[in-house]
């Protein structure tokens, strides 16, 4: 990438960074299922989250400053995105699907070994929309430490005409996080076993955003 593009991902971020942070603090937050993240803690073990790249934006002030990995694309949005999440407590893992994928895989299961969190857009990073990717099931069979399915929604967001229906929500909306069971993928699991942890994921990640909507106030 050039230096002027580069510049550019600088200032981009620059402006990004406290806009997101604005937003998070404006936000009513509404919890369920956070006893499944506090049981793999108190087990010793470090959780993969497991999200839909549409729910980056709102995922971003929640999970902030938790020293979470997050795996980015080496391409501009993922240069000004990383700068970005660096400013709030995240560390970054770059790669994708489609270039230095399974660097930032090995990265990841590094970090992980050495006792830290990690977050995953399942779905990103050029989709299809919902459809799991194969990444995050693997982590979870390469360290030992299990899938912790999570969505979120909100009262009122912004929605992106991008692929992934993506949402930001509005200020002082109600947004609502929910936690699925975690899931285990065994050590060495065959490709038939790693093809059901992946449908198990998004079937979870079906009925957690059920669970989301659910907590949200009724429209007066």
């Amino acid at each position: 990438m050039s230096r002027g593009r580069r510049l550019e991902a600088a200032a981009i971020a620059a402006v990004a960074t406290p806009v997101i942070t604005s937003l998070g603090r404006t936000y009513h937050w509404h919890e369920t299922g956070t006893e499944y993240l506090d049981q793999i803690v108190r087990d010793g073990r470090q959780p993969i989250y497991a999200l839909w790249h549409g729910r980056i934006m709102p995922g971003i002030p929640y999970l902030r400053d938790r020293g979470i990995v997050v795996i980015i694309s080496e391409n501009f949005d993922g240069e000004w995105i990383a700068r970005v999440v660096g400013r709030l407590g995240f560390d970054t893992a770059r790669g994708s699907s489609s270039r230095g994928g399974a660097r930032a895989l090995v990265q990841l299961r590094r970090d992980m070994r050495a006792g830290r969190p990690v977050a995953f857009t399942l779905d990103g990073p050029r989709g299809p929309r919902e459809v799991a990717q194969p990444g995050a099931v693997w982590l979870a069979g390469a360290t030992g430490n299990p899938l912790l399915p999570f969505h979120i929604e909100s009262s009122a967001s912004w929605t992106a005409s991008s692929w992934d229906r993506h949402q930001v929500p509005k200020p002082f909306s109600h947004v609502a996080v929910a936690m699925g069971p975690p899931i285990d993928v065994p050590a060495g699991a065959d490709e038939a076993v790693l093809e059901r942890a992946r449908q198990q994921l998004e079937h979870t990640l079906a009925d957690l955003k059920a669970r989301a909507i659910a907590l949200l106030p009724s429209p007066r």
